[in-house]
């Protein structure tokens, strides 16, 4: 079993003014990490995101090896395919074009599981358990 590890998740175990966001998803991302994916649309939000929405932001280097390092799981390359995939993904499921793309990227991995905090805890998408791992 594998599941897909959204940006939101990571972006937490890194954010250490999240409280106890920050401690649960460094936890769930320690004991998973043998299971989890991730695709090339979570390393770029991951790195921008700790950069610039962070207070206070990650400095470059830090980002960059927190973002080297969460390329080593599994990673889902977008493509065109991918990308039009997800565009009738969205329209199918009435969620956002990033959402999809999230959704599309774990179906190509073959994940049962998608971990984020944006989607319905409990909900499935596209034969895809959504789930929410933080408090």
């Amino acid at each position: 079993m594998s599941a897909f590890l959204d940006t939101n998740i990571a972006v937490y175990a890194h954010d250490h003014g999240s409280g106890p966001k920050q401690a649960a998803a460094a936890a769930v991302i320690a004991e998973r990490a043998d299971e989890l994916v991730v695709s090339t649309q979570v390393l770029a939000e991951f790195y921008w995101v700790t950069t610039r929405r962070l207070d206070p932001p990650l400095p470059h280097e830090a980002a960059r090896a927190a973002t080297a390092a969460l390329g080593a799981l599994p990673v889902v390359s977008a493509d065109a395919a991918l990308a039009v995939a997800a565009i009738d993904c969205a329209a199918t499921n009435r969620i956002a074009l990033w959402d999809a793309l999230i959704v599309t990227a774990a179906r190509r991995a073959g994940c049962t599981e998608i971990l984020t905090e944006d989607l319905n805890d409990g909900q499935f998408i596209e034969g895809i358990r959504i789930t929410n791992p933080l408090p």
